[in-house]
């Protein structure tokens, strides 16, 4: 647990989730490279004072995770010298269609919500995984609005790949409650009305979601290669990922 317990949040400033996804054991006694594959919140709100930070982080590729209608809102990354940008969106049906009921299961109700993406937003994952597979592209960061559901899930499968164990990537996940109470202090100084209309699951991440979604993605497909494998990520990319991204 030690992977787990040190400090891999990195201060940014404009961000509160970014942190490397590098440390954990994996397949054959090896460990998740750090430097390559990083989460985040939301870029947009990257300022010129924040350029030196990120670009010393040594970022190549963003992956943004938000629907269309998300960035074109609130913005995306700024155009760094170097940095390459691509907006994949994992198709999903919008929380509100499927609203969380007071008193209801948190963690039950985010698995369903990240079951339901993986199954309908197959193509975009594999996408995404696509790309985190290309060393060319390291190192990458991730990120959605949050960076804690879509980019929960993304670097959950890229972790069970390398063959890190459900417990670290569970507890990876957890991770982001941290974040999120530096997120709800944001959200409640700068929205009008506070966090009065943040629904419970936007700001939680239990871990019982993500032990949850594993194991049912596995119980539906078999191992979380061969659902990748369905969503259309080949081999040749699955041994690219554990090629570059384990020490």
């Amino acid at each position: 647990m030690d992977a787990i317990e040190d400090n891999r949040h990195i201060s940014l400033p404009a961000t509160f989730n970014f942190r490397d996804v590098g440390g954990y054991p994996g397949h054959d006694n090896r460990t998740v490279r750090r430097g390559r594959l990083y989460r985040s919140d939301s870029l947009h709100r990257l300022t010129e004072s924040d350029r030196d930070t990120f670009t010393a982080i040594g970022i190549r590729t963003v992956i943004d995770l938000r629907r269309p209608q998300e960035v074109e809102r609130d913005g995306r990354v700024p155009s760094y010298q170097g940095l390459t940008y691509r907006n994949i969106h994992p198709e999903h049906v919008e929380w509100g269609e499927q609203p969380y009921r007071e008193g209801d299961s948190l963690a039950r109700y985010l698995a369903d919500r990240y079951a339901a993406l993986a199954q309908t937003g197959t193509a975009g994952l594999a996408e995404a995984i696509g790309l985190i597979a290309d060393s060319a592209n390291a190192p990458v960061v991730v990120h959605c609005v949050a960076g804690k559901d879509r980019t929960g899930i993304v670097c959950a499968l890229t972790l069970a790949v390398l063959g890190v164990d459900d417990t670290d990537i569970v507890a990876d996940y957890a991770l982001t409650n941290e974040a999120s109470a530096r997120f709800g202090a944001w959200l409640a100084e700068t929205t009008p009305g506070g966090l009065d209309h943040v629904p419970a699951p936007f700001l939680a991440s239990p871990a019982e979601a993500m032990e949850l979604f594993l194991a049912e993605l596995r119980e539906g497909y078999g191992s979380v290669e061969s659902y990748l494998r369905h969503a259309g990520v080949t081999d040749e990319q699955l041994d690219a990922l554990r090629h570059h991204l384990l020490d």
